[in-house]
């Protein structure tokens, strides 16, 4: 299974968006906070939250489609 992270802000209904997108598909995420860590916020440089990384790399910045989030994590 691939390792996923949500790169979110406080408040940001489109990080719940893809967070309740991922919950359908049953797929196992980590929400990281960017305001309480810049780290993230700099290594993976979202600038329109949320961002949403899959191992290792930023792959959407923003809330994608579902069926292009399901290509990319390689689901039908």
């Amino acid at each position: 299974m691939a390792d996923i992270k949500i790169l979110t802000m406080p408040g940001c209904t489109g990080c719940k968006t893809v967070e309740k997108m991922l919950d359908k598909m049953g797929v196992k995420y980590n929400a990281i906070d960017i305001t309480k860590n810049p780290g993230a916020l700099k290594k993976w440089q979202v600038f329109h939250a949320p961002g949403i990384v899959i191992n290792g790399k930023l792959e959407f910045s923003g809330v994608p489609g579902e069926d292009e989030l399901k290509k990319k994590l390689g689901m039908k």
